[in-house]
């Protein structure tokens, strides 16, 4: 399961979708590549923060582009229990991981996926997790 922060370094290199995807199924001998609906709110907002027409344009053209071609995972109700059952025990243990990444996260143990991620400190904390670093 892809963070946006692989989507955002990738479009940052120039690269579209689909080389990302590439790059991350070469790198994990994996093809079963998906993304959180998590993330799809994370790629939209840095859309609209983008400084320039032409970056919004771009951002805009990648995410079309991975949406076309990457399954979605929503966020389901025992996601989102794992969720605040991790999210209270790291915190009893004073590690607080972004809302955002948690959801990712937990979607992605729950569906039998990695995380391929550019941000390994927030994914690193969710037990179980396996984190590739992208």
């Amino acid at each position: 399961m892809l963070d946006s922060t692989a989507a955002v370094a990738a479009e940052r290199q120039g690269k579209n979708a689909r080389q990302l995807l590439e790059v991350v199924a070469r790198e994990t001998g994996d093809e079963g590549i998906a993304i959180s609906v998590v993330t799809i709110l994370e790629l939209a907002h840095g859309i609209t923060r983008a400084d320039t027409a032409e970056r919004r344009e771009n951002r805009q053209r990648f995410l079309d582009e991975l949406l076309s071609v990457v399954p979605i995972q929503p966020v389901t109700i025992q996601i989102a229990l794992r969720a605040g059952q991790i999210d209270g025990q790291s915190q009893a243990r004073g590690i607080r991981i972004p809302l955002s990444d948690l959801l990712i996260g937990v979607s992605a143990l729950e569906l039998g996926y990695g995380v391929g991620t550019a941000n390994l400190r927030h994914f690193q904390s969710i037990p179980g997790l396996n984190v590739i670093s992208i």
